[in-house]
């Protein structure tokens, strides 16, 4: 008999991936979350046709969309520490419900830290497109790279192969597009910039939202 997650305790389940040295994110902790989301659309529902930003932690501290790109109806639905499958688990909620024209998000980061393969992480950016295509079929999708935070410097290979990856899916189909933000945020040796992070090395800084937002706003235009 070949073991399904369904047929596990929760906390069996856990012992298991964590022994296994994997520990992968299960949606259904982040439900809390998504239903402050949804109580928030109902008290203040947000516009329809925007641009709206999904993803884990980088987006979820990147507090200044609206001062960073001006003109644009912005909705921000990160939740910190997501994988790139809750992205596609919550789409419906946190996603389609706002009709968006464009859809940025950036995940897989915490994937590849967790032990995920680039080809998973690429499979599960296949699968949101697919997901938000079927219901929305013009709506554009920016993906931003991985980006190459000094704390996570070991798994640097998994991160070029992801992006490498999830830019060739992007390549084939004009609705998508691949932010390279991996390369700039290296220094002339190869390496992270520092000065673009908190004192976690993980997070950004303001320097590092700077950054991004020069590089994603040509994505954004018509």
């Amino acid at each position: 008999m070949i073991l399904r997650p369904h047929h596990l305790p929760r906390i069996a389940l856990s012992l298991l991936l964590t022994l296994g040295g994997l520990v992968h994110a299960a949606p259904e902790q982040w439900t809390k979350t998504i239903d402050a989301f949804t109580a928030k659309d109902r008290q203040d529902p947000p516009p329809h046709d925007g641009v709206v930003f999904v993803g884990s932690s980088s987006i979820v501290g990147w507090k200044t969309l609206a001062d960073d790109f001006p003109g644009q109806q912005v909705i921000n639905r990160g939740f910190g520490g997501s994988e790139l499958a809750d992205s596609v688990y919550y789409a419906d909620r946190i996603v389609l419900p706002y009709q968006p024209r464009i859809v940025v998000l950036y995940a897989g980061d915490n994937d590849l830290w967790a032990g995920k393969s680039p080809e998973t992480v690429a499979a599960d950016f296949k699968a949101f497109r697919e997901k938000i295509h079927a219901a929305r079929p013009q709506t554009r999708i920016v993906y931003i790279a991985v980006k190459p935070s000094p704390s996570r410097w070991k798994i640097r290979d998994a991160m070029v192969r992801t992006n490498e990856l999830i830019a060739r899916q992007c390549a084939e189909d004009p609705r998508l597009r691949f932010v390279d933000i991996y390369t700039p945020m290296l220094n002339e040796k190869g390496e992270p910039r520092p000065e673009l992070f908190l004192g976690d090395m993980l997070h950004m800084n303001r320097s590092g939202y700077e950054l991004w937002t020069k590089l994603v706003a040509p994505a954004l235009q018509p």
